[in-house]
């Protein structure tokens, strides 16, 4: 219940339908409920009754059936009189019970904002974590990607076996457990029907979920401190990003292979687009400008509205342009489930030995872009990445190679 008013709490009577009795009951008004700007009266039946009640004469209540109702009489300390001692016994029980109260909604009308505050806190924290992230998850699904949406319900899974249980309260919350559900999600189990334990990336991304969602909860007002802050991070280790040289691009251009697969997989070389983007580009997002092309989409996985120019190159691999911009510049592209297999077979009749998926496209241009001298917070930008940090891997690439080229030759000169 939340702060209360000048709530009132008297002693009245209820008359019997079938005998000479009054039932005696506590009526506190105006009383106010969580959510409900709307006063209520609170009754309260004390299983006492009287028989011998005094009506005051001169204060009449109401006219019933033709007969007036009075009002029971009163002391000076509005105690109900009766005629027998055990009825006035009774009254003086309902008057003592009717003091409690009237001091517990007075204790609560004496409540400060600060008091209140801590006494609803004490509430939050008794809910339930996984019920919590349960309701963060549907906030996700109308504005974050797929993607997204799929490791904050994986998070949710690996916490309820964390905790063999489906309730956890956020007072169970401290540094002990973070750091215990921290080091069960280094050896978690993978899931469906994969064997072996996850990556140490995959779970440095679930506990940054988890710190987010903590961060949230304090936000919220679940938990007192932002203890998130202070947990350490899973380190995320830098992994192999596997790229194709121009030369090994242009081999692939000319060996044979499913139309849709071969103009989508090099649109998304020489644009950095992901899978999911080029699935889902549709005709009214690209656009003539300035004499040229560019492409007005917003990405499946950050939300975020690009506006990216292309190369005459790239906007001839969409194809024969249709008049409905609602159609899809790569109708029937498979997905990324579907997608491996023919893009294996591709692979391997060009000749190339490396280990190419789809989003190793994505990194050849990055790669490609840094080699050829474009600065990286234009890649960054074209890549649509909200930190350029993310970037950054591609640049130590690019570093790598750089070493490598010192060694490429050597002159013979005499020590």
């Amino acid at each position: 219940m939340k702060r209360l008013d000048y709530t009132k709490v008297s002693v009245k009577l209820k008359k019997s339908e079938w005998r000479d009795e009054w039932f005696i009951y506590l009526e506190a008004y105006p009383v106010y409920e969580t959510g409900n700007d709307k006063p209520k009266r609170v009754r309260e039946y004390l299983r006492r009754s009287i028989t011998t009640p005094i009506w005051d004469k001169r204060r009449s209540e109401r006219a019933v059936a033709g007969r007036i109702k009075y009002k029971p009489k009163r002391d000076d300390n509005g105690v109900i009189q009766c005629k027998s001692k055990q009825d006035m016994e009774t009254c003086l029980y309902a008057d003592g019970v009717r003091v409690l109260r009237q001091k517990e909604y007075d204790n609560m009308a004496l409540f400060t904002d600060q008091q209140m505050e801590m006494a609803e806190q004490s509430e939050r924290s008794k809910c339930n974590v996984l019920e919590y992230i349960e309701k963060l998850i549907k906030e996700r699904e109308e504005t974050a990607s797929e993607s997204i949406v799929v490791n904050w319900r994986r998070l949710h899974t690996l916490l309820s076996m964390f905790a063999k249980c489906d309730y956890i309260q956020f007072s169970q919350i401290d540094m002990k457990y973070i750091e215990a559900f921290r080091s069960f999600l280094i050896k978690a189990p993978q899931g469906g029907s994969k064997k072996g334990t996850i990556s140490r990336n995959t779970a440095s991304t679930y506990f940054s979920i988890f710190k987010a969602a903590l961060k949230q909860a304090f936000v919220d007002g679940y938990l007192n401190c932002d203890i998130a802050a202070k947990a350490k991070n899973i380190m995320f280790q830098s992994a192999r990003r596997e790229y194709l040289s121009l030369e090994e691009l242009n081999i692939l251009a000319k060996t044979p292979c499913d139309d849709i697969l071969k103009r989508a997989a090099l649109f998304s070389a020489l644009t950095g687009m992901r899978h999911s983007d080029i699935q889902k580009l549709k005709w009214s997002e690209v656009e003539e400008y300035n004499g040229g092309y560019r492409l007005n989409f917003t990405q499946q996985k950050t939300k975020g509205v690009e506006y990216m120019p292309i190369s005459p190159q790239a906007y001839k691999l969409c194809g024969e342009r249709k008049k409905d911009g609602e159609l899809l510049v790569f109708a029937g592209l498979p997905d990324p489930s579907w997608i491996s297999r023919p893009l294996e077979r591709w692979v391997k009749a060009s000749g190339i030995t490396k280990h190419i998926t789809f989003h190793c496209f994505r990194h050849t241009y990055a790669t490609l872009q840094l080699a050829n001298g474009t600065d990286i917070y234009t890649v960054s930008k074209m890549l649509g990445h909200t930190n350029v940090k993310t970037t950054q891997i591609y640049a130590k690439v690019i570093d790598k190679k750089k070493d490598e080229a010192t060694e490429a030759f050597k002159l013979d000169i005499d020590e």
